[in-house]
């Protein structure tokens, strides 16, 4: 993730979940908002309802991979929180990362091909 930056401060999550835009999947809910940073941050929320700590890491990993694979494709200068949801724990990764797609196109994020 070369252009991204992790978010680790609570104050920055609540602000996303207050006043971010949000998109949800069945996979994935998504909050985001503009930053006036060149770059983007992200932050992943996986919560203890996905199962033990092996599921919620192997839940993580993929979708911070399916986010690395994709980057390039994000408009940059937001902060976004992705939430893993139950069914994301279940999928297989191809799923994560249509959904992660497909999310992120519903919030205007994806940059126009052409």
């Amino acid at each position: 993730m070369k252009h991204t930056v992790s978010i680790k401060q609570n104050h920055v999550f609540r602000r996303l979940y207050n006043k971010g835009k949000s998109a949800v999947s069945p996979c994935l809910a998504i909050y985001c908002r503009k930053n006036s940073l060149g770059y983007n941050r992200l932050g992943l929320t996986v919560g203890t309802k996905l199962g033990k700590a092996v599921i919620r890491n192997r839940t993580r990993r993929r979708i911070r991979e399916a986010y690395r694979l994709h980057e390039e494709e994000f408009l940059m200068g937001y902060d976004l929180v992705i939430v893993a949801r139950v069914r994301a724990s279940h999928v297989r990764y191809r799923e994560v990362e249509r959904s992660l797609m497909k999310t992120m196109s519903r919030l205007g994020l994806v940059k126009e091909r052409g």
